[in-house]
């Protein structure tokens, strides 16, 4: 009897999975079973990463394909690529996003809050634009967006960034709904503050590493495999079940 995790058989798109969240949960997709495709917006990273998992997976197991987030031509692309080598696509990961700006919300400028909506909100609603129809038709697939706990609380320093984070609790939950019928589930994972160079700005500092630390329960900073395993779970028959939900990955700092 296989795993309620396993993945074999299936074709995972992982965006800014070049590093961090996206490279951890790609690595462990694979390790599942799954073929998986690499993106982010630099090539170079993009095709290293792939190797590394066809090398102790086998060749095919992954590849690669460059994408911006904020270009729909690229997007496309990368939806198509994908067909192209794999022939389907069963599961989408939403990981990447931009956060260009750190201080008070009132001083952001248009271009920086513009961007961050953009790259944090519409580029999910693209992907899932791109990836429904083939879904819909085959009557099964999983969709994970990875939000953060920054999308539950306000912030002095990254007040945009979560609230684009909200609105992907949203949206989740709007789709759920439109594509549930379809067997589609599209469901986001919350991470608290995990030690990517993303959030290098939040950790890097000793002072502000401690600070985070002892108000964490688990009394430390997460790691990127600590968010792989519950997008696993929501891509899996393990969690086939879930729909428009979002499960916070912290270390307990939201209950504090």
């Amino acid at each position: 009897m296989a795993s309620l995790f396993d993945m074999s058989g299936k074709v995972a798109i992982i965006t800014g999975s070049s590093r961090g969240i996206g490279k951890a949960t790609a690595e462990q997709m694979a390790e599942q079973g799954a073929k998986v495709v690499i993106s982010s917006r630099k090539p170079g990273p993009c095709h290293e990463v792939a190797a590394e998992i066809n090398a102790k997976h086998g060749d095919g197991t992954a590849i690669s394909v460059p994408a911006n987030i904020s270009s729909k031509d690229d997007l496309t692309n990368l939806i198509e690529e994908t067909r192209k080598a794999f022939g389907k696509i069963d599961v989408l990961v939403c990981n990447a996003a931009s956060n260009p700006y750190y201080g008070p919300l009132e001083e952001i400028g248009d271009e920086a809050f513009e961007k961050i909506l953009s790259n944090n909100i519409i580029s999910n609603h693209w992907l899932i634009q791109l990836v429904a129809p083939e879904m819909k038709e085959r009557k099964d697939g999983a969709i994970v967006i990875i939000s953060s706990i920054g999308g539950l609380k306000g912030s002095p320093v990254i007040g945009a960034y979560n609230i684009s984070k909200a609105a992907d609790f949203q949206l989740a939950r709007n789709y759920a709904l439109e594509l549930g019928p379809y067997n589609i589930r599209v469901n986001c994972v919350a991470p608290g503050l995990i030690k990517t160079d993303f959030a290098r700005a939040l950790w890097e500092n000793p002072e502000n590493a401690k600070r985070v630390e002892e108000g964490t329960p688990m009394r430390r900073i997460g790691d990127p495999e600590d968010i792989a395993g519950a997008a696993i779970f929501l891509a899996s028959d393990a969690g086939k079940y879930m729909a428009g939900q979002s499960i916070v990955v912290d270390g307990g700092s939201v209950i504090v």
